[in-house]
């Protein structure tokens, strides 16, 4: 409640500023400058909702932990973004990264020009996704990762795998150069990387203890409260990719819910028919799963294919979290490679079958083109190549100088108390 109040007041203040010119053009540019502000409150915000609906899936002994596990990412991405990340991304025109010229975000323009956002704002935008991408992540290897691996993990991780990421997606580089292909807002740089490289650690680190697996979630309130500010966020995180306040940013924002409302209610129904029963985790789960597939498209797509996009979502994120769960040696903490990884490559998939060019560069296989789908398929592979064998070799390299999985009796007790010296509740 307290973040839709203040979004409110957020867009309201927006509504009466006015424009600083009479000239329509200053106007158009006023408001896409104030959007995109807006866009990066909503995406720093899902980071909160990610901490709120991972630990509520959680046993209470580690909702401390998650906390502070998305605090460092906030920490360790922002800096990072801010000393070299920005650069390395979005300067330059290499192909495997970008240079160094703007070091310390020196020289980048403060001031918008030619009716379009700064590159300072754009730099805001960005970090945001940055941090968010990590958020995401570690929710993989909850519950059995000492604090100080995960940070220097994420150190690494950050440059080594988000930053060539956002290189060969958004700033020019490897998929531009070699490939066709549409990724509007993170389908391969944010969700398959965030996916990936989690599943990555969880294969290194191992499963967690049996009574610790097989726990249910401590706070279905907590989980519903995230979800519903990443659902609040996502209108943000689409919406503002187009990094302009116009039909597009609406017609994102209008298709991701298409896809979050249709992802819910497939979901609902397979979960009835298998199981006899709908889950308040199902529900959310679906809608998140739904949102994840249409981000790649949401740009790009007309607007009733995110019904296709949401139902398929559904579906298939649903049998792929329950196929996960069965792995006894594959204990992906909270689905984030069942829902972001198998979501966001099959949100990929279909923007290169669904694109058109009326919105985009691109016509997909629908519309008689096959260059854009066959990127598509390339950018989906590299990236599940790259981010996992990089992220594998990272946490390896870690262990090998210090211990990176929790002992088992600290698993037990919790990493709040083990690792923290905090419990989350005091009752």
């Amino acid at each position: 409640m307290a973040a839709v109040a203040a979004l409110t007041v957020l867009v309201a203040i927006v509504c009466m500023m006015p424009a600083s010119s009479a000239d329509a053009g200053d106007a158009a540019a006023d408001g896409s400058i104030s959007w995109v502000f807006i866009s990066s409150i909503l995406v720093f915000m899902m980071v909160p909702g990610v901490t709120f609906f991972y630990g509520g899936m959680l046993r209470k002994q580690n909702m401390t932990s998650l906390m502070a596990q998305s605090l460092v990412c906030i920490g360790i991405m922002g800096l990072v973004w801010f000393i070299c990340g920005y650069s390395l991304a979005f300067s330059g025109d290499g192909m495997a990264i970008g240079d160094l010229s703007e070091l310390f975000m020196e020289g980048v323009a403060e001031s918008a020009s030619g009716g379009s956002i700064s590159d300072l704002e754009f730099a805001v935008f960005q970090m945001m996704f940055a941090v968010l991408t990590a958020a995401l992540m570690v929710g993989a290897f909850a519950e059995r990762v000492r604090f100080p691996a995960v940070c220097w993990f994420l150190l690494l991780w950050s440059l080594l795998v988000y930053v060539p990421m956002a290189h060969w997606v958004w700033g020019g580089g490897l998929f531009d150069q070699l490939f066709s292909v549409l990724d509007f807002a993170g389908g391969t740089v944010v969700h398959i990387c965030a996916g990936i490289s989690g599943a990555a650690v969880v294969l290194y680190v191992g499963v967690r203890n049996d009574s610790v697996r097989k726990s249910r979630a401590h706070n279905i309130t907590l989980a519903y409260l995230g979800a519903m500010l990443l659902w609040i966020g996502w209108m943000g995180f689409n919406g503002g990719s187009g990094l302009f306040a116009d039909g597009q940013a609406a017609r994102a924002i209008v298709v991701t819910n298409i896809a979050a409302v249709a992802a819910m209610m497939a979901w609902a129904v397979v979960q009835y028919m298998v199981t006899g029963r709908v889950t308040t985790l199902g529900l959310i789960t679906g809608a998140i799963a739904g949102m994840v597939a249409i981000t790649p498209a949401a740009g790009y797509v007309e607007l009733w294919t995110g019904l296709v996009f949401g139902a398929l979502a559904g579906v298939i994120c649903f049998f792929s979290v329950r196929r996960f769960h069965d792995m006894k040696r594959f204990d992906d903490a909270l689905d984030v490679f069942a829902v972001h990884g198998v979501g966001g490559i099959l949100g990929a998939l279909l923007t290169g079958v669904f694109a058109t060019s009326e919105y985009g560069a691109y016509d997909g296989l629908l519309y008689g083109a096959t260059d854009l789908f066959v990127g598509q398929i390339a950018a989906v592979a590299i990236t599940l190549v790259y981010c996992f064998f990089v992220s594998y070799a990272i946490i390896w390299l870690i262990g090998r100088v210090m211990r990176v999985r929790v002992p088992e009796e600290e698993e037990v007790v919790g990493a709040d108390i083990a690792e923290h010296g905090e419990p989350a509740y005091c009752i």
